[in-house]
């Protein structure tokens, strides 16, 4: 099925649009994930058979020590081939590897962020959309499915999307005089929580902010910036004292290049 508009209300009543990400897209980003699993697996238990003979040159299993370093590996294996999907999705914006290299990512059907339930739930019932073998259940669902849903993504109440996709030679305004100042995220490095601690109307505030910027006087213009930034620093534990109007500009632009990433769609 081709990629289809999906227009969501969400509960600020703020419409969003977005494209669900097809059997195609979704299908190409987890064959990424299981080649880096894989590679994962493949070390781990060549690493294993290693530590059990004691020696590179021969593999001999032999004793409590080879089975209580098997029963590691079979816990760490199953840790780390279910607890990926779970893990990334929540702490990386809804995005595996394979979700970030094919520009799709896992969202709430009210257009928020993947919660952490939502995130363990739609990953634990990978178990039944594998059914019978090879995601035969999860393929047919999200094919059939209007909005391209598998089981998973039906109990949990998540969708997968596409991108919010830069227009080359389209800068706004706000995107000239944040490159003119040279700024990048690099300026301002953020843990993963303290992304996740702004919401969609911190968001809403700051690219407001950004787009009044160069539209009014200056005396306005520092009030503004204080004002923002009051609101916005103390959500990442950041004190705003002894910080230039300048200074409280770019932090405050940066944290718009962060959460455009996260909340900004076009179609």
């Amino acid at each position: 099925m081709s990629q289809e508009q999906i227009n969501i209300k969400t509960p600020e009543y703020v419409s969003l649009q977005f494209k669900s990400a097809g059997l195609g897209s979704r299908s190409a980003a987890y064959l990424f994930d299981l080649l880096v699993l894989s590679v994962v697996n493949l070390i781990i238990v060549i690493s294993t058979i290693l530590v059990i003979s004691g020696d590179f040159s021969q593999f001999i299993l032999f004793g409590d020590v080879a089975n209580t370093t098997l029963a590691i590996m079979i816990i760490l294996l199953f840790i780390i081939n279910w607890g990926y999907f779970f893990v990334l999705e929540f702490f990386f914006g809804g995005k595996t590897l394979g979700k970030r290299l094919i520009g799709i990512r896992v969202i709430q059907e009210n257009g928020h962020s993947i919660t952490l339930l939502s995130s363990f739930v739609r990953n634990f019932l990978r178990i039944v959309d594998f059914l019978p073998a090879n995601y035969f259940v999860g393929m047919l669902m999200v094919f059939f499915h209007s909005k391209h849903k598998r089981l998973g993504d039906l109990v949990a109440g998540t969708i997968v999307v596409h991108e919010r996709k830069s227009k080359k030679g389209k800068q706004t305004a706000i995107d000239k005089e944040i490159s003119q100042r040279g700024l990048t995220k690099d300026y301002l490095r953020l843990e993963e929580w303290q992304i996740k601690a702004f919401k969609e109307k911190d968001w809403k505030l700051i690219k407001t902010y950004s787009n009044r910027f160069l539209q009014i006087p200056l005396i306005e213009k520092n009030s503004l910036t204080k004002q923002t930034a009051h609101i916005t620093l103390q959500k990442i534990g950041m004190q705003m004292e002894n910080k230039t109007e300048t200074e409280l500009e770019n932090i405050l632009f940066v944290l718009y290049l962060y959460l455009q990433e996260e909340w900004e769609y076009e179609l």
